[in-house]
């Protein structure tokens, strides 16, 4: 059974704008790598940013048919660690490491992830195991580290709709993924991103809209909708998700408008739209049919000094897929934000 009934009930809410189908351009300043193989093959990115050395800052691209990749800021690959078919991707500080998560869908009966150290100064992922999560095909990933402890925990967001948190627990000689909860949604979703100040989920239903969850394990499992497929401020098949915190609650949710090209805004913590723009222009080409982005703030050397936003490319011709790109301040910038 479908939830449409709270969507009708948002869809009616005087918070809502009217809808607007006007996306200015933003030219990408850089673009990766093609990856190696062809079709639908690049997914989702995710961003480490160098505190010490900005520019030095790195891109993770997977690649499910063949890895992941590892990027400098111009673009170009440094580093490749086979994996059969890992699909969304998302990395987090644990200590003194980095820590990679990756949805792994080798196994369609049996969902997984693939846990990876970035070691920094190499400019390379070292694998540290792949453990299962729950039944069914793995599809989106995101990470949440739980203010009060420091816990790290990971959403995997099955392509049936339910989705799977699990406690990942580094800390020892191996690695430690354990299922804790279980949420679901009506039909097929991917992209996910948890706000770490606020300890909320939000995870996108593909033809549906945007939903929330609390982050916590021991809160209930309710989702609540906040945003609709529409057709015009979010086109259908509502994608990848990334964020742009602000202050304790504040900045905003960005959301792949797979169906027309588009990357759509909400203003936090009300969740309200707040605009959308297309990468286009330029001596780069655009994007089009974007699965997966990431949007990292802070400074990233001279072209990206107030945060990059990376987009999935999926048609990269003559080339095979890649990721784009973009700096944060221009879109600001172009939506007057």
């Amino acid at each position: 059974m479908r939830r449409t009934l709270p969507f009708l009930l948002l869809a009616g809410c005087a918070s809502l704008p009217v809808a607007s189908d006007v996306a200015p351009n933003v030219a990408a300043v850089a673009e990766t790598d093609p990856v190696d193989t062809a079709h639908d093959a690049a997914d989702d990115p995710a961003i480490w940013r160098n505190a010490r050395d900005p520019a030095r800052s790195l891109v993770i691209g997977t690649d499910k048919k063949a890895g992941i990749h590892v990027y400098d800021l111009a673009g170009h690959r440094v580093s490749f660690t086979p994996a059969a078919r890992l699909n969304n991707v998302d990395l987090r500080d644990v200590g003194s490491r980095v820590i990679a998560v990756a949805s792994d869908r080798a196994d369609v009966a049996q969902a997984h992830v693939a846990l990876f150290t970035l070691d920094t100064a190499q400019r390379r992922l070292v694998p540290m195991g792949r453990f299962p999560v729950g039944p069914g095909e793995a599809y989106g990933m995101c990470l949440w580290t739980r203010a009060t402890d420091k816990a790290l925990f990971g959403f995997v967001v099955l392509k049936n709709g339910r989705i799977d948190q699990v406690a990942i627990d580094v800390s020892g000689p191996s690695p430690v993924v354990t299922t804790v909860r279980s949420m679901k949604l009506a039909s097929q979703a991917e992209g996910c991103v948890v706000d770490d100040r606020t300890g909320l989920l939000y995870v996108a239903e593909e033809d549906v809209g945007l939903w929330r969850f609390a982050a916590d394990p021991a809160a209930p499992t309710t989702a609540t909708p906040i945003a609709r497929v529409d057709g015009k401020t979010l086109v259908a098949d509502a994608e990848g998700l990334a964020l742009a915190p602000k202050g304790a609650r504040g900045g905003y949710l960005v959301v792949s408008s797979q169906g027309d090209n588009a990357y759509t805004l909400y203003r936090l913590p009300g969740v309200t739209y707040a605009g959308r723009f297309r990468i286009a222009g330029g001596p780069i080409d655009g994007t089009s049919d974007t699965d997966g982005i990431e949007l990292a703030l802070g400074d990233f050397g001279p072209a990206y000094r107030q945060g990059l936003f990376v987009a999935q490319d999926g048609d990269n011709a003559p080339d095979t897929q890649n990721f784009k790109y973009v700096s944060w301040a221009a879109v600001r910038k172009a939506l007057g934000l």
